[in-house]
């Protein structure tokens, strides 16, 4: 099982990028749970989500120890870092948190997520960069298979945005191996 918590401030995707993780994950067999936090003023507040992914079934939606803390800002950091596993992974908005020091016992990949969705010319793409650069640090599923459920969710909702594609594959192509 993974246990992923996505953070950050309202606006930045946070949500949205649990939930197309739980429904890329569900669409490819996985059991999932989703559930999100948000503080009452929404856009500029704090937000998050707890997801689970398992082969099995899961007993409890609640994330209490956390594989991958996909980080937007430096408060999500200071309020989740601490419940990491040891040789958990911690995607971080390097466009957003400058010179931090974090845990040793983790391993740390930073993104420079706002960059290069507007590089991408899709500055509200940043939580779709942000997933492209955990399929890479984690390996969850093939990418060719996640990327197509990012399309895949977007095209539900009526919404087609080819810009989601270069962030996603930007983000991918953003982490080393």
């Amino acid at each position: 099982m993974m246990e992923i918590i996505s953070a950050g401030f309202g606006g930045q995707g946070v949500l949205t990028a649990g939930l197309i993780l739980a429904k890329v994950a569900m669409d490819n067999g996985k059991n999932v749970t989703w559930i999100p936090s948000y503080g009452s003023e929404m856009r500029g507040g704090t937000a998050n989500c707890g997801v689970k992914i398992s082969d099995d079934e899961i007993a409890s939606p609640f994330v209490k120890n956390i594989d991958v803390l996909i980080a937007m800002n430096g408060p999500s950091i200071d309020k989740f870092e601490k419940n990491m596993k040891p040789d958990g992974i911690l995607i971080v908005n390097s466009s957003m948190v400058k010179d931090r020091q974090y845990r040793d016992d983790i391993k740390v990949v930073e993104v420079l997520a706002n960059d290069i969705a507007h590089e991408a010319n899709n500055p509200r793409g940043v939580n779709i960069v942000i997933l492209g650069a955990f399929i890479k640090a984690t390996n969850l599923l093939d990418k060719d298979t996640f990327a197509k459920g990012i399309e895949n969710f977007f095209a539900d909702k009526g919404k087609v945005n080819p810009a989601n594609q270069v962030c996603f594959e930007m983000g991918y192509n953003s982490v080393e191996n």
